[in-house]
C-alpha cells in the first residue's frame, strides 16, 4: 500500500508543467464528459442511446488527450518556432480551400448555415475557422519576434539581393510580417461569418500588442480593416449580393435584431410560415434566459434540464446555460472560477518565459483565446449580446472545436514545462551570497539572469 502510495505520489512529482493548469484541463474534460451526456438529444443518430453518444464523446476526448500530449512533450522552442513560421501559409491553404475547393468527392467543402466553414475529411467535418485561431496566434508571435530579431525571410533576402531600399525599411517589414497577413485572413473569414471575423481579428490585434506591436500599429491596423470592409461592400454591391453575402447584409442595416424587435416580428406575421420562422428565431434566446432562471441557485439536478428539448444547439453554443439550468448558480461559478484562474496562471507562466518573448507571446495569445471566448460564450447565453456561434472551450461539444483548444492546452503547458525548468535553473546557478548562523547558504540570484 505505501508503495502504491509513493508511484501515485512520484507519477505527480514527475508531471511537468503548470499543475494548476493540468487540473484546470481536467476539470473542464470532466464537466464536458457529464454535460455532454445529459445535453439535447439531436446529437443521437436513429438507433443510438445516449451510452452511445458519451462513448463517442470519450473518443473525443482520448483524441483531445493525445493532441495535449504530443504538444506538451515538446521540450524546445524551436520546434514551435519552426510551425509558427509557416502557420499563416497553413491557414491560407485551409482557407481558401474552404472557399475554393471543392463541393464534392472523399476531401470537400461543405456548407453550414448558408456558408461555407467547415472541410469534410473522408465524413469527418473539420471546422477552418477553429484551427486558424489558434495557427495565427502562433503566427503572429513568432512574427513579432522575429521583427525583433530580425530573422530573413524570403522577403527580406529578396530586398537584399536587389537592394530595394524601400523594402528594408521597418513599415515594410511590418506590412509583410503583420498587416497583410492580418488582413487576408480576416477578409477571407469574412464571407464564413462576420462575428468570427470580427473575433479572430481582435484576438489577433491583442496578440500583437503583446508582442510588442504599439498603439500607432494597431490603430493603423483598424483603418486599414476599415478600408478592406469598405472595399469588400463594393465587392458586394457590384456582384449584386453574389460576393460577401453576410457582410453587405449586416452592413446595409440588416443588423441583429433584439428580443423585443423579434417579438414583434413574431406578432405582426401575415401568415402561419413567417410566424413559425420567427418563432424558430426566439426559441434560441429565450430557452436559454428560462434555463437560466429557472436553474437558481442549486439547478435542477443532472439530467433534469426541459430547455434541452426547446434549443437545437444547447450542447454547443448555449452550453453555459444548460449548465445553469442543472448544476444552478454555483456551477456556474465553478467554471468561471476554472477560466479566470487559467487567466491568472497563464499570467504567471507568461512572465517566467524569461527573455523568450515567442513563448511569453504565445502563452499569452493562447491564454486570452480560451479565456475570452469563454467569457464571450457566458455573455451570449445570458443574454447581454447576440449569437456569435462560439462553444465554450473544452466543454462544449464540437469534435474540431475540442481538439484545437486541446492544441492550445498543450501548447501552454509545453511553455510552461520550460519556464519552470528555467526557473528550476536560476535557482541552482544562484550565487551564494553569505552563510547564516545555521551554517545555511543565502542565495542570490544574478539580476541579468531573473530578467
Amino acid at each position: 500500500m505505501t508503495q502504491s502510495k509513493e508511484g501515485r505520489a512520484g507519477l505527480m512529482s514527475r508531471l511537468e508543467g503548470d499543475k494548476v493548469v493540468w487540473i484546470i484541463v481536467l476539470m473542464l474534460i470532466l464537466t464536458s464528459i457529464v454535460c455532454i451526456f445529459s445535453s439535447t438529444s439531436r446529437l443521437l443518430e436513429p438507433g443510438e442511446t445516449r451510452l452511445d453518444m458519451v462513448l463517442d464523446q470519450f473518443k473525443t476526448v482520448g483524441m483531445g488527450l493525445v493532441v495535449i500530449f504530443l504538444c506538451y512533450i515538446c521540450r524546445s522552442t524551436e520546434v514551435y518556432r519552426f510551425i509558427a513560421r509557416w502557420s499563416f501559409i497553413l491557414s491560407m491553404l485551409l482557407l481558401l480551400f474552404l472557399h475554393f475547393g471543392p463541393t464534392s468527392g472523399p476531401i470537400r467543402s461543405i456548407s453550414l448555415n448558408g456558408a461555407r466553414r467547415a472541410i469534410s475529411v473522408f465524413g469527418l467535418q473539420f471546422f477552418v475557422f477553429e484551427a486558424v485561431k489558434v495557427l495565427m496566434i502562433l503566427y503572429l508571435s513568432w512574427a513579432t519576434d522575429a521583427l525583433k530579431r530580425g530573422e530573413l525571410t524570403v522577403f527580406d533576402r529578396f530586398a537584399r539581393k536587389h537592394n530595394f531600399k524601400l523594402l528594408k525599411t521597418e513599415a515594410a517589414r511590418k506590412a509583410y510580417y503583420i498587416f497583410i497577413p492580418f488582413l487576408l485572413v480576416c477578409v477571407l473569414i469574412l464571407p464564413g461569418s462576420n462575428t468570427a471575423a470580427l473575433f479572430i481579428g481582435f484576438i489577433m490585434m491583442l496578440t500583437i500588442l503583446l508582442g510588442g506591436g504599439g498603439v500607432k500599429d494597431v490603430t493603423l491596423l483598424i483603418l486599414l480593416g476599415a478600408v478592406v470592409l469598405a472595399g469588400c461592400y463594393s465587392i458586394y454591391s457590384l456582384s449584386d449580393g453574389e460576393a460577401f453575402q453576410r457582410l453587405g447584409t449586416a452592413l446595409s442595416g440588416s443588423r441583429t435584431k433584439n428580443l423585443k424587435e423579434m417579438e414583434q416580428e413574431y406578432h405582426m406575421a401575415a401568415n402561419r410560415t413567417e410566424k413559425q420562422e420567427a418563432l424558430d428565431k426566439l426559441r434560441q434566446p429565450y430557452s436559454a434566459r428560462i434555463a437560466i432562471k429557472e436553474g437558481g441557485v442549486l439547478g435542477k439536478g443532472p439530467g433534469q434540464s426541459t430547455q434541452r428539448y426547446m434549443v437545437p444547439d444547447v450542447s454547443e453554443d448555449y452550453m453555459f446555460s444548460f449548465i445553469i439550468e442543472e448544476y444552478g448558480l454555483w456551477g456556474a461559478f465553478i467554471i468561471i472560477f476554472l477560466y479566470v484562474s487559467l487567466l491568472a496562471r497563464g499570467s504567471i507562466i507568461a512572465r517566467n518565459c524569461g527573455k523568450d518573448e515567442f513563448a511569453r507571446t504565445t502563452v499569452a495569445g493562447m491564454v486570452l483565446l480560451i479565456s475570452m471566448q469563454a467569457f464571450l460564450h457566458m455573455i451570449v447565453n445570458v443574454g447581454i449580446g447576440p449569437t456569435t456561434g462560439q462553444t465554450l472551450p473544452l466543454v462544449s461539444h464540437g469534435n474540431s472545436a475540442f481538439l484545437c483548444f486541446c492544441a492550445a492546452f498543450g501548447i501552454i503547458l509545453s511553455m510552461s514545462r520550460l519556464a519552470q525548468r528555467r526557473i528550476e535553473k536560476e535557482e541552482k546557478e544562484a550565487k551564494a551570497l553569505v552563510e547564516n548562523t545555521q551554517g545555511e547558504e543565502a542565495y542570490i540570484v544574478d539580476e541579468e539572469t531573473e530578467n
